[in-house]
This record gives structure tokens, C-alpha cells and sequence, in this order.
């Protein structure tokens, strides 16, 4: 591994941390995958707020729609064997459907351009009010003609691909749950990952939140109904190393992969562009886009209580996959946030061994500060922002604990010294970034404590 990647994940995975804590969010549990192998995994925070269970890289979460991404898999693995094409249409293999809906073909359900309806017309199942439909009420909704015309715009549907489960247990002629799991899931070499809840005796599951509002706090969502029909659309359980691992085979120039290179590349080039302000689009069964001039395709995910995203970044051979338990979770900014991280690092390269030590969080009553050493210089981050090196200052270092802001934002202090104070052990007590005077967390809480003490009562807000 190029070493500036190793400087970027280890920074990732502190920033990741501080961000859970100041936003207050219950877990994330976070991993990466290198030439398809995990070289790192975190977890920070409570697997369930209410048992105050620690969250583990074993514990496992609804993964929600990354279940498209398996499902399209074993879609392009029953083409790799000649069962099926992408242009069949999908009456050939489920009956009883609508002529129309029956008319559309694989491929435009994988891209979701059949237009079909998303959810039905209630989608109750997506916030606990009902069960997930099974196939006979999910085959009932979709004897209802398509939404719009088919093959006209990108139109995202759970039951188009609730319908392409079904497809695949036509051909398989078995469940889908099995037939996933031995065919996609084992040979991928994926251990801790089930198409569906219940799961297996013993293994770890992250509990899902809701919101502190509208109730006043968040209460624990079990999150551990069966998806039935839906499973292919929206059930699978896995924790985050196993989902790091399977979309780093997803990657045309993954070394190994349970599908052919002319499968993967079918599925993760752009077929359809997403209607929204954020250039994005979407193959079979994933969604891609450009971040900084790299290539990326990956899928999100929201089940209630959990909201996750991976991304797989070829050029890097490197995949992400960020998994909350919380219904607002922040797993897509933190992504966004890691895709800048992995740049900066890229663009300057590891830390150089004289400011390689020249590190650490240190803080005032505004907030924390991060010392991030890359290349030559030494980045003064926000890990408050979304991206943590918007605007950062750059620290030149010009002796063993001095330097200069060579470079700073127009409102910063551009060009005024910087300098480490040594307590008389030599151990670094606080940092001045020219007149401001950071230092360690527990020192700056204190004089918090000792300048601001806190009313023993306060108002209850209305």
C-alpha cells in the first residue's frame, strides 16, 4: 500500500470519530478494503443506546439497498451461465404481472429505467407500520401498470427489484436467500453477511435509532424484521469489512471477483444520469460518479434506524464502506468528506519525516483543532467541517517546534509564527498558531468548568 493512502485511512477513521461524538450520533462502524483485502475497520459509539452495548467491527447492520448491488450480481452471474440476457423481458420468467410491467426488460430494471412505482402505494414497510411485502402481495402491486413509460428517464424502484428476486428464484428455481448465498455471498468470501434478518445464533447486531425529535430523544428501532419479498431490494445484514470487501470485487480491475471483468464493467459504467442538482449516475444495481477527477461507484442505503454508503474507487483499488445505526445517520457526508481526505493525501503525499510529529487534536472553546502532516507541510484541519481541509492553513516548520502560516485563508493569519511550548519533561503541553493557543482536550474542558460553571437547573425548553 502507497504510504499516503495509509496516512489518509488512518486519518479518516479519527476524524470519522470526532464527528460521530460533536453530531451525537449513536455508531458507525467504518472499513476499508485495499486490492480486496480489509486493511483497516473502526467502530466508534453504542451498538444500541439502551444496553449501552459498545459497537464492534463485528457488529451488523442493515445494509438496506447495497442489497441491489448482490442482487444485480447474481443477476450478471446467471447471464455469465447463458440462464438469462438483460434484454429479456421480465414476464418471461414472472407471471401474472401487468402487460407493461411485464414488457420491460432485466436490464432496465437493474438501471432502474422500467418505470415502475417505487414503493407501491404504501410504503409503510419502509417505516414500521406494516410488514415487507411477500411475493404474493408484492406480485398483486405489480399487476398495476408502470408509472411512466419505460426507458425514458432513471426512476428508482425497491419493487423492481423485489421483482428481479423473484426472477432469480424462477431460474434458480430455489429461494432466492439460498441460491444468494451460495452463489454470490460464500464464493465472494463473505462471512459476515445474510440476505436477510433473522440471523444466525450468536452474531453481533447493531441496533438501529430514531431521530431526537419529534419524541425529545432517539429510542432504539429493533431492526431486525424480515424483509421477505424485499429481501433483494432491501434486507441484506452485513457488517462493514464485508461490504468493503464485495464492492472491491465489484471493480473492473479487481484482481478476484465472483464475476467476469465484461460483468463488472456492465455494471458499474454509467447507463442512466440521476435527475437531481449533483451530477450522478447509476449502472446495474450501482450508482457512480466523479469526485476531484476520480471515478467512483458504490451504493447507499436506508433502512429504519440505519443509513450507510460505500464507494469504490478503482484507481485507488480501494473501497469504503461507512455504516451508521442511526435514521439521520451522516454516512454519506462522511463519505464525501473521507473522497477529500484520500485527495489531499494523494496530492501531497505521505508526511515527511520532519513533520511527521508535528500531530494531534488540540483544542480551545471554539473547538478542536487537527495537526495533519502530509508532504511538506503541516495541515491546520477543521475536523468540524464535512471536509476537514476546506480552507486549511498550512504550517511550514522551521526548527524542531517552530514555524510559519505560509499559507492561510484571508480571514486567518497568514504569515504570523507558529510554535510548540515543551512542558519540563519535554512533552508537548500546547501549541500557539499564532495567537491562539490550543492544547489538550482535558485542559481546555476544565478551564471551561472553572470560567463558565454550569447552573445546577436549567429551563426545560418548550
Amino acid at each position: 500500500m502507497d504510504t499516503w493512502l495509509r496516512s489518509a485511512i488512518d486519518y479518516i477513521g479519527s476524524w470519522i470519530e470526532y464527528q460521530l461524538t460533536t453530531i451525537q450520533q449513536p455508531g458507525v462502524i467504518v472499513a476499508f478494503a485495499h486490492r480486496g483485502e480489509v486493511v483497516a475497520e473502526h467502530a466508534f459509539g453504542l451498538a444500541n443506546l439502551d444496553t449501552g452495548e459498545k459497537l464492534t467491527p463485528r457488529h451488523r447492520f442493515r445494509i438496506a439497498s447495497h442489497s441491489k448491488s448482490f442482487t444485480s450480481a447474481g443477476i450478471m452471474k446467471l447471464r455469465e451461465r447463458g440462464k438469462l440476457r438483460l434484454d429479456d423481458h421480465v414476464g418471461r420468467y414472472v407471471g401474472g404481472l401487468d402487460p407493461r410491467v411485464a414488457e420491460t426488460t432485466i436490464a432496465q430494471v437493474l438501471s432502474h429505467s422500467a418505470g415502475l412505482t417505487r414503493d407501491g402505494a404504501d410504503s409503510g414497510q419502509f417505516i414500521d407500520s406494516r410488514p415487507y411485502l411477500d411475493a404474493k402481495e408484492l406480485l398483486a402491486e405489480l399487476k398495476l401498470p408502470t408509472a411512466i413509460d419505460p426507458g425514458t428517464r432513471f426512476k428508482y424502484s425497491n419493487h423492481g427489484f423485489g421483482l428481479l428476486g423473484l426472477v432469480i428464484e424462477a431460474v434458480a428455481k430455489e429461494p432466492y436467500s439460498v441460491w444468494i448465498k451460495r452463489e454470490i455471498i460464500a464464493p465472494a468470501g463473505l462471512r459476515e453477511t445474510e440476505p436477510d434478518a433473522p440471523l444466525p445464533k450468536g452474531a453481533a447486531f447493531a441496533r438501529g435509532h430514531t431521530r431526537r425529535v419529534p419524541f425529545g430523544e432517539r429510542c432504539v428501532i429493533p431492526g431486525d424484521n424480515p424483509a421477505h419479498a424485499m429481501a433483494s431490494a432491501a434486507g441484506f445484514v452485513a457488517t462493514s469489512a464485508d461490504t468493503a470487501r464485495f464492492f472491491a470485487q465489484l471493480a473492473p480491475n479487481a484482481k478476484k471477483s465472483v464475476l467476469s471483468i465484461a460483468s463488472r464493467r456492465e455494471m458499474t459504467r454509467n447507463h442512466w444520469r440521476i435527475p437531481q442538482s449533483v451530477e450522478a449516475y447509476y449502472g446495474l444495481g450501482v450508482n457512480a460518479g466523479k469526485t476531484d477527477g476520480w471515478d467512483w461507484f458504490g451504493h447507499g442505503g436506508g433502512f429504519q434506524g440505519y443509513i450507510s454508503r460505500t464507494c469504490s474507487i478503482p484507481a485507488c483499488e480501494l473501497a469504503i464502506s461507512i455504516l451508521s445505526n442511526s435514521i439521520d445517520g451522516a454516512a454519506p457526508f462522511w463519505m464525501d468528506g473521507a473522497m477529500q481526505i484520500l485527495r489531499v493525501f494523494q496530492t501531497r503525499g505521505a508526511p515527511d519525516r520532519r513533520v511527521r510529529d508535528w500531530t494531534g487534536r488540540w483544542w480551545t472553546i471554539w473547538g478542536a483543532t487537527d495537526l495533519v502532516p502530509a508532504g511538506n507541510r503541516v495541515l491546520v484541519a477543521n475536523p468540524q467541517f464535512n471536509n476537514p481541509f476546506m480552507d486549511a492553513a498550512e504550517i511550514e516548520v522551521t526548527g524542531r517546534d517552530t514555524g510559519k502560516l505560509a499559507w492561510a485563508a484571508g480571514y486567518s493569519s497568514h504569515g504570523e509564527p507558529v510554535r510548540r511550548v515543551r512542558d519540563k519533561r519535554g512533552k508537548i503541553s500546547d501549541i500557539w498558531i499564532a495567537g491562539a493557543n490550543v492544547k489538550p482536550k482535558k485542559v481546555v474542558a476544565r478551564e471551561i468548568a472553572r470560567r463558565y460553571p454550569p447552573r445546577k437547573r436549567r429551563p426545560t425548553p418548550e
